[in-house]
């Protein structure tokens, strides 16, 4: 007879070696025995010296067979936890991250209290920002623009699954025409891994990510940051925001992006790690 925690150990020691570390591996552990087989980290703790179905154990063993491959967490379980919520992903769209958590943080802190917000999340991936903004600010009124029509379609069941209104479109921002001072709010996080530090990307990033979400030219890092800021200048209100996640290289070519496309309030500041990770900027 195998246990369901005698199982749990198995999976932790098979993914150790993988995940680099055992913390890592008890982690993906946890989240594979709950998301796929329904099993707490408080049942394993109670409960877990019953049996486990052979049913069950091909199902862990499915996934974690997926993650000894190379495949990340995420993708092999097709879940990503973010802001409190589990968001649906696939390799058409980036795994959310802490980093961008913050961003999220960052804006509900600027706009707590008011209400009516029209939000423009520019590249929304699998929709987490746009969708943890609706579900932040009172009565927004957000829309996600993609270029990837795979990516929208996971956005959307994001959206249904945590019933958050959110409109999506499919959008290649670099041709966009912006409305007039259409809204209060513009996010993104955008492309911004530059060709060159490739190299530097953990293998499970790099090999299933998707690609036209994370890399920019040499020649031109910071085309989407300034394609961005020209169609907020004219897109957003006065005394509309404009918000970015950036690539740590270059924080002061950011800055002077935004001043020199005439906003205000220029600010570039540190993620958690002390990294430069955001930048934002208010129209006059």
């Amino acid at each position: 007879m195998t246990s369901i925690r005698d199982c749990f150990k198995d999976t932790v020691g098979t993914l150790t070696p993988v995940l680099g570390s055992r913390a890592e591996a008890e982690s993906a552990a946890r989240i594979i025995f709950e998301d796929v087989a329904g099993y707490t980290r408080t049942f394993i703790f109670a409960d877990g010296d019953r049996e486990i179905t052979d049913f069950m154990r091909r199902k862990i063993k499915a996934v974690v067979d997926k993650i000894v491959a190379g495949e990340p967490v995420q993708y092999a379980i097709g879940k990503a936890r973010f802001m409190g919520n589990d968001f649906t992903v696939t390799p058409d769209v980036l795994i959310p991250r802490p980093e961008t958590a913050a961003l999220v943080d960052m804006i509900t802190d600027d706009w707590q209290g008011s209400k009516d917000l029209s939000v423009l999340d520019v590249g929304t991936g699998s929709g987490c920002i746009a969708v943890s903004l609706a579900l932040a600010l009172p009565f927004c009124h957000v829309t996600g623009l993609d270029i990837s029509d795979k990516a929208i379609e996971v956005a959307r069941k994001n959206a249904t699954d945590l019933n958050a209104d959110v409109s999506f479109e499919k959008c290649d921002i670099l041709k966009a025409v912006p409305p007039r001072s259409a809204y209060d709010i513009i996010v993104s996080n955008p492309p911004y891994v530059t060709d060159s530090e490739s190299g530097d990307i953990d293998p499970r990033v790099l090999d299933y990510e998707p690609h036209l979400a994370l890399f920019v030219p040499d020649s031109d890092p910071l085309r989407f940051y300034r394609a961005i800021a020209t169609y907020a200048r004219t897109a957003l209100r006065p005394g509309g925001r404009l918000y970015f996640e950036i690539n740590s290289r270059f924080p002061d070519e950011m800055a002077k992006l935004l001043q020199d496309e005439g906003f205000v309030r220029v600010s570039v500041t540190r993620d958690y790690k002390g990294n430069y990770r955001y930048a934002s900027a208010t129209t006059p």
